[in-house]
């Protein structure tokens, strides 16, 4: 994938994670295809959603921001099958837990859009 590409993944993966900090569904369905499927695969917490499903649970919580808590997340790694197909592997912190998220990507209206959010808590740091 071309160096475009990669910066464009990162610019969407930016606004992923400040739409989250601040619980903004609005910036979120910028960066959101409109089929996405969303998947909790904790054990015990398995849930399946679609985006204006998820999108409400967004709207219904209080935003980290607004909480007082710190950004923590991190791109872990980018990887580009070919110009219609990426995955992103991610970390964050919030709400009191960590998580990891595997995000496909597939290009959409002209931009690179989180077409899968599989997702799991981990084990708290200390």
């Amino acid at each position: 994938m071309t160096p475009t590409g990669q910066a464009e993944v990162v610019a969407l993966m930016e606004a992923y994670f400040e739409g989250l900090h601040q619980a903004n569904s609005t910036m979120l369905r910028r960066v959101f295809h409109p089929r996405l499927s969303y998947v909790c695969a904790t054990e015990g917490d398995e849930l399946y959603f679609d985006l204006d499903t998820y999108m409400a649970r967004v709207d219904g919580r209080e935003s980290p921001a607004k909480r007082g808590d710190p950004r923590d997340d991190a791109i872990l790694e980018i990887a580009f099958g070919s110009d219609r197909i990426a995955r992103v592997t991610a970390r964050m912190s919030m709400m009191g837990r960590d998580y990891l998220d595997f995000l496909t990507l597939v290009p959409h209206g002209g931009n690179w859009r989180i077409v899968t959010k599989v997702f799991t808590y981990l084990p708290r740091k200390n």
